[in-house]
């Protein structure tokens, strides 16, 4: 207990010149000799930066701890990608490494559907600035404070944050809840479908006179083919004549009502 205590004791007292200088022999232990404990040590350090950047992100829709491992794995990489001989102090290198994870994985793996990438870019910086806005102004930040912060119009701003709402999708068989406790009612029953018997109803009336003259076996041909939907080779052979005949009576009886709607028309 004593040890852990000094230890966060002198975590507590480095300075920031301190601290670079261990990043800097930690990734010349791991770089030059292979250390893997100089890489987890260089890991553990750098996770409040992870936790830090990935809570820019919070309002996004997706699960903190997730963000977390998203933005570790941007910090893996640039602990293997650094070049010590180079220089220019590793933060410098490793934030913008596990920022550019993070949006490529909002990029690449989250949308449910297809946004463009300028609007997944910005739907991002509209999402950082929602979750550093409100410490600044001591408020919700309201769509003309995200445009000025960020650079862009409120308008843009507002398209954005109605893109933002493509980034997940919930399934159609999904419970509504509400009223509906049981689970039964769920997001498809309130999509409409399509009736194709009112279109028929229509046509039908529209058309009447001209499918009543139309010899018998041609409409029990077109009724058939368009209201039982049966194949050509299926008409054929009850109808009892060759299916080239069935296509070419279908043909003439479909050009008739052409003509007859056009008339119509």
């Amino acid at each position: 207990m004593a040890t852990a205590t000094s230890a966060a004791e002198a975590d507590r007292a480095e300075t920031p010149a301190q601290g670079r200088l261990v990043e800097e022999k930690l990734l010349l232990r791991y770089h030059r000799d292979g250390d893997l404990e100089a890489r987890e040590e260089l890991v553990l350090r750098f996770m409040p930066v992870a936790r830090q950047l990935a809570s820019r992100y919070r309002h996004a829709g997706e699960p903190q701890e997730d963000l977390v491992q998203v933005a570790c794995v941007g910090l893996l990489k640039a602990v293997d990608r650094y070049e010590p001989e180079h220089g220019g102090g590793f933060t410098r290198y490793a934030v913008p490494t596990m920022l550019g994870e993070l949006k490529r994985h909002f990029r690449d793996k989250g949308w449910a559907v297809h946004v463009p990438r300028a609007t997944q870019e910005l739907v991002l910086k509209v999402t950082e600035a929602l979750g550093t806005l409100p410490a600044k102004l001591g408020r919700s930040p309201r769509p003309r404070d995200i445009a000025s912060a960020i650079g862009s119009r409120p308008e843009e701003v507002l398209e954005a944050m109605e893109a933002a709402t493509a980034y997940e999708a919930t399934s159609l068989d999904a419970s509504r809840g509400g009223e509906h406790d049981d689970g039964d009612w769920t997001h498809a029953d309130t999509l409409g479908a399509e009736e194709r018997g009112y279109e028929l109803v229509e046509i039908g009336e529209t058309l009447r006179g001209t499918l009543d003259a139309l010899p018998a076996r041609d409409r029990i041909i077109l009724r058939l083919r368009f209201e039982q939907d049966l194949t050509q080779a299926e008409i054929a052979d009850l109808v009892g004549v060759s299916q080239m005949h069935v296509s070419r009576l279908l043909r003439r009886s479909l050009d008739r009502l052409a003509a007859a709607g056009a008339a119509a028309a």
